[in-house]
């Protein structure tokens, strides 16, 4: 099941590059939302090949999923790989500048199912799919929301 969507953010490219990838703020927000997230690759700088293990409870039971940064192309592009028992997902997040101070951010996410539960879940979501992608533009939308925020609070300080 393929996710996309695009938003503007009134911040310059290498702002939002930046802020996309403070990965130390990520982990944080995760922990704060009750996700257990351990780094667990020994790269010292940013660069492809990342990798975290989280831990989190989603519907009851406790899920474990591996994410690895796989492609980093900064300013431009950055891509993720997410791995977990029941299914995998590929996210993909582009970075245009459309002038000085806007920024077009495109997010896509594609879930691919390993199990046959996870199968029929995935089946559920693609039956309410306007919901479903209506709450990925507002969570995106919010994210980007965010990340003007900051910008207009770095340039007052």
């Amino acid at each position: 099941m393929k996710f996309s969507t695009k938003q503007d953010i009134e911040a310059p490219l290498v702002f939002v590059h930046q802020t996309l990838t403070d990965f130390g703020m990520w982990e944080r927000a995760a922990m704060r939302r009750g996700a257990e997230v351990n780094r667990t690759d020994t790269l010292r700088q940013p660069a492809a090949g990342m990798a975290w293990a989280s831990k989190f409870n989603y519907r009851g039971k406790e899920r474990n999923i591996a994410v690895t940064l796989t492609e980093w192309d900064a300013p431009l592009h950055l891509a993720f790989a997410g791995h977990a028992t029941t299914i995998e997902a590929l996210a993909r997040i582009e970075l245009l500048e459309m002038s000085a101070k806007r920024t077009r951010l495109l997010i896509t996410m594609e879930v691919t199912p390993k199990t046959l539960g996870a199968r029929l879940f995935l089946q559920s979501l693609r039956l309410a799919r306007a919901r479903v992608d209506r709450s990925f533009d507002q969570r995106v939308a919010h994210m980007a929301h965010d990340i003007e925020q900051r910008f207009r609070g770095v340039r007052r300080a």
